[in-house]
This record gives structure tokens, C-alpha cells and sequence, in this order.
């Protein structure tokens, strides 16, 4: 069984957050440390500790995140400048909450993530 998390507490509403959008699948809020002027993280209501553990049964969970991104990037007034949706997987990817979640960014230029 998963360990429960700090973002587990944020859903239930244990935790204040500065909750941007929820329903009964995803729950959206503002980062408490942003790194662009929009950093909001968009979670789903079930706990899955990593990307190494969805599902075929978390695909419409998933694919709802997307959504939610793309309607929340729209009334913060960043869709048409364009954004950043980024998610980690692990520590050696930067994944420091082990409850998947979506980082949605924008509200500058970001320039490039990685030279690749």
C-alpha cells in the first residue's frame, strides 16, 4: 500500500492550500515555492506514488490532468503565450512528493528544460 503524503491532506482539506480547481478526480493548487509567475500542481485524488506506478485503470485520470491543464493554463491567461506541464518520476528525476503530480508553469519565457 502507498504512503500517504502531504497532498493527501491537501484533497481532504486537512492542509490549507490555495486550491485552484478540484473535482472528483484532480485537484489543482498553487505551488508554495513557484518557480515562473503560474506554478501550479495538478494532482489526482488517488494516491499514486510514481509514473512506474499507473495503471491502465489511472488512464482516465491521467488524461483528465491534461484537461484540467489545459482549462486551468486558459484562465490564468497563459494558454496562448504558451506553458510548461512537467512531471518527475523518482528521485534521479526531481520527484520529491511521492504522489504524481503535473507542474504547470508559465507567465514568462522559460527557455529550454534540458539541452539535449
Amino acid at each position: 500500500m502507498a504512503e500517504e503524503t502531504i497532498f493527501s491532506k491537501i484533497i481532504r482539506g486537512e492542509i490549507p492550500a490555495n486550491i485552484v480547481f478540484q473535482d472528483d478526480l484532480v485537484t489543482a493548487f498553487r505551488d508554495i515555492s513557484p518557480q515562473a509567475p503560474t506554478h501550479i500542481l495538478i494532482i489526482p485524488n488517488k494516491l499514486i506514488p510514481t509514473v512506474n506506478d499507473v495503471t491502465a485503470e489511472d488512464e482516465q485520470v491521467l488524461g483528465h490532468l491534461f484537461v484540467v491543464a489545459a482549462k486551468i493554463a486558459q484562465q490564468e491567461g497563459i494558454a496562448e503565450d504558451g506553458y510548461r506541464l512537467v512531471m518527475n518520476c523518482n528521485k534521479h528525476g526531481g520527484q520529491e512528493v511521492f504522489h504524481i503530480h503535473m507542474h504547470l508553469l508559465g507567465g514568462k519565457p522559460l527557455g529550454p528544460l534540458l539541452s539535449l
